[in-house]
């Protein structure tokens, strides 16, 4: 994670969550994370499970030069890109997971700046709609930023950081052979565990 506010969001969901899966939207408390809200946003499901924007900050906002509370979170994005958003959201919002993404944010007239994307899952109640928490960020800021709308963005990698980061092994215990298995867009290594003598081929 690169920007500020994606970091701070993110130790802040982290710490909040303690062992479960994800925290609540009870949990967060936004006068804790205020330096983060201007980039934060909420996305909830509509009674069509389409993900929407619930919330959405002021420099969020200010990106495409409109306000984004109600509109679908995949109008943002590229037609080339929905696909993959589509399996983002199903990773996060399914499955639980937290996720961060480079992104390449494109203008009308073709200029393009770095952002940083974070989607962080929440934990659901029986009756509420809301299904995450996330932050988008410029990664440089180009003169013309917040002056020339974006009007598209195009996802370039994500990875997860959920919840089970914390046992995920480095590759420094990963089998040289082993072929990683693709989940959802995320290569997933087998490892972390000491091969017995029996099984060691040579």
């Amino acid at each position: 994670m690169k920007h500020d506010s994606t970091r701070e969001l993110f130790d802040y969901w982290n710490r909040r969550r303690g062992r479960r899966r994800a925290a609540a939207r009870s949990d967060i408390d936004p006068t804790d994370i205020r330096d983060a809200l201007r980039d934060a946003f909420m996305l909830s499901a509509d009674f069509t499970d389409e993900i929407r924007f619930r919330l959405a900050g002021t420099q969020v906002c200010a990106l495409f030069a409109r306000e984004l509370k109600g509109e679908s979170f995949k109008s943002i994005w590229s037609n080339a890109s929905r696909n993959q958003v589509d399996a983002i959201l199903t990773s996060v919002i399914d499955e639980d997971e937290a996720l961060v993404a480079g992104v390449l944010g494109r203008t009308e007239d073709g200029a393009e700046v770095e952002l940083e994307l974070l989607l962080l899952p929440l934990a659901r109640h029986e009756r509420s709609r809301i299904r995450a928490r996330g932050i988008i960020a410029p990664l440089t800021r180009p003169h013309w930023l917040c002056e020339r709308p974006l009007t598209e963005l195009d996802v370039r990698t994500f990875r997860n950081i959920g919840v089970e980061q914390s046992f995920v092994t480095t590759t420094h215990f990963q089998a040289p052979q082993d072929e990683p298995r693709t989940r959802h867009g995320f290569l997933v290594y087998r490892g972390g565990r000491e091969l017995r003598p029996d099984e060691r081929s040579g």
